[in-house]
């Protein structure tokens, strides 16, 4: 933490951001870690620069690390207040594709910032209109899955809007299943979801 927060006040965020235009691949992945644990501190200032527009190129590069760390970096952004709107508003839908990404670690980056993403109204919405339940369903279907924790609280946000609950009451036997899941997490996550999706006003 210490050398994060030295790099935010040396003001090295915007030249990190920058350079993941032009390094090499290798390279673009050591800057989205640093980038990762500064963000982590502290994110306005790659907010402000426009980070996510770059970031929201990576997430579609050829590189699985790249594309995989590139959405941890946004899951890192989307985690303050001052992140939420703009990668809820810019983000969204190419999250969501990535939900279906060949990369377990991809998927599981993707469902995390989704899910930080869908926090606000908003993005709940964008998820909703993008097409986000029928992956996230998936993925927490799969038991093996790395991002069954994040898409079940994902779901469970799209649920609170009209839309999603009425969608999702046709899958709480997917949920279900969760409840014997070896992580408690799991379960919890699941309980609160079932819960959600059966709410009657």
């Amino acid at each position: 933490p210490a050398g994060a927060v030295g790099v935010l006040r040396a003001g090295l965020i915007h030249l990190l951001v920058s350079k993941l235009k032009t390094e090499l691949d290798e390279i673009q992945e050591l800057i989205l870690d640093t980038l990762s644990n500064c963000l982590r501190v502290e994110a306005s200032e790659a907010v402000a620069m426009g980070a996510i527009t770059i970031l929201k190129e990576k997430l579609t590069c050829s590189s699985v690390a790249i594309r995989s760390k590139a959405a941890w970096v946004l899951l890192q952004i989307g985690s303050h207040p001052e992140g939420k709107d703009v990668v809820s508003e810019e983000v969204i839908p190419v999250l969501v594709s990535l939900l279906e990404d060949t990369d377990p670690d991809v998927q599981a980056s993707a469902a995390g910032a989704l899910m930080f993403a869908t926090i606000k109204p908003q993005g709940r919405f964008s998820a909703l209109g993008a097409g986000a339940i029928p992956p996230l369903l998936e993925l927490v279907a799969e038991e093996t899955s790395k991002a069954r924790l994040s898409a079940i609280k994902t779901l469970t946000m799209l649920a609170e809007l009209p839309e999603g609950r009425k969608t999702l009451l046709d899958h709480t036997d997917t949920f279900q299943q969760c409840l014997n899941d070896p992580r408690e997490a799991v379960q919890k996550a699941a309980k609160i979801a079932i819960s959600v999706i059966k709410w009657k006003p």
